[in-house]
């Protein structure tokens, strides 16, 4: 038996049969489209398909936060049956979630002061959370306690990298995840823009690139320049995107061209990242050897 519990919430967009072998926990955020609510999240009642179908349609997506409530429920079953438990979330740069696990878990120690359970920010978004949670599963094979993982995880969470290039970024600015101004200059027609998610677990416009194969490449260019030139391997990468498999599978060649790769992990982004990111989103989600701040200070000092 584990020696604890490690729950998700659905932002992060890790394939079912990922989620059954590991015995992870999920708990609903849920989103909307054209005002109709679907509050198991993921794809239960509707195909990812459907979903970027109906937004490259003109359909309006969105989402909101797992309440307080929830989260008290879901703590204090765990505190009073005496098991441990480490929750990973969404980041808090772009959800509130993480924020309403914390307020729920203040409360239950309250009444179980002594509960071994524990909240932990990813700092990430989508398949990339999908990191941090392998990095647990490993850590909790390994025979460390929820607390020791979450200890490290804190640490760990600023070398998993989450890097992006959407076909639109009006989505993420209805969204409220980038400025109308950065939404007007990263939609230039043949011009594409590329992300990532910053320290502070935010999601910022950093690049451009000149077409969508340009914008492919890229990708896999400012991976390379996170590692140490001694790095040729990796035991998980993981690729994210909105509808657009054929695009992501470039990617995976490209990455497999300069790494060897144990195990790729290609899903679609699911509904509550893809409500803001749009259909066309293409993610890569790897473990670098400097964290997110020395990039950042490195290649986008004053950006």
């Amino acid at each position: 038996m584990a020696a604890f519990t490690i729950m998700i919430d659905t932002g992060c967009d890790l394939p079912q049969e990922y989620i059954e072998k590991h015995g992870l926990k999920t708990v609903p955020i849920p989103f909307q489209l054209d005002g109709s609510w679907h509050n198991q999240g993921g794809w239960q009642d509707i195909t990812g398909a459907e979903f970027y179908k109906a937004l490259r349609n003109g359909s309006v997506a969105g989402t909101t936060l797992i309440n307080p409530e929830t989260f008290t429920q879901v703590f204090t079953d765990y505190a009073q049956r005496g098991e441990s438990l480490l929750l990973i979330t969404l980041s808090s740069g772009l959800s509130g979630t993480y924020q309403n696990s914390v307020l729920a878990l203040n409360e239950v120690k309250e009444t179980y002061p002594d509960c071994d359970i524990h909240t932990l920010d990813s700092m990430n978004a989508a398949p990339g959370i999908g990191l941090v949670v392998a990095l647990a599963i490993k850590k909790r094979a390994e025979g460390l306690s929820a607390a020791e993982t979450a200890a490290f995880l804190e640490v760990k969470r600023h070398s998993c990298y989450a890097l992006f290039t959407v076909d639109d970024l009006m989505f993420l600015h209805r969204g409220g995840r980038v400025s109308k101004i950065q939404a007007i200059a990263g939609s230039i027609i043949g011009i594409k823009p590329l992300l990532n998610v910053a320290p502070d677990g935010s999601l910022k416009l950093k690049d451009k690139a000149r077409g969508r194969k340009g914008a492919l490449e890229t990708l896999v260019n400012q991976m390379k320049r996170s590692l140490d030139p001694a790095t040729k391997s990796f035991d998980t990468v993981l690729i994210g995107h909105g509808d657009c498999e054929a695009d992501a599978n470039t990617v995976a060649e490209l990455v497999k061209a300069s790494f060897d790769v144990k195990e790729f992990i290609i899903v679609m982004i699911g509904p509550v990242v893809g409500a803001h990111s749009g259909p066309g989103t293409v993610a890569l989600f790897f473990e670098a050897d400097m964290e997110r701040t020395e990039y950042e200070a490195k290649f986008y000092e004053g950006k």
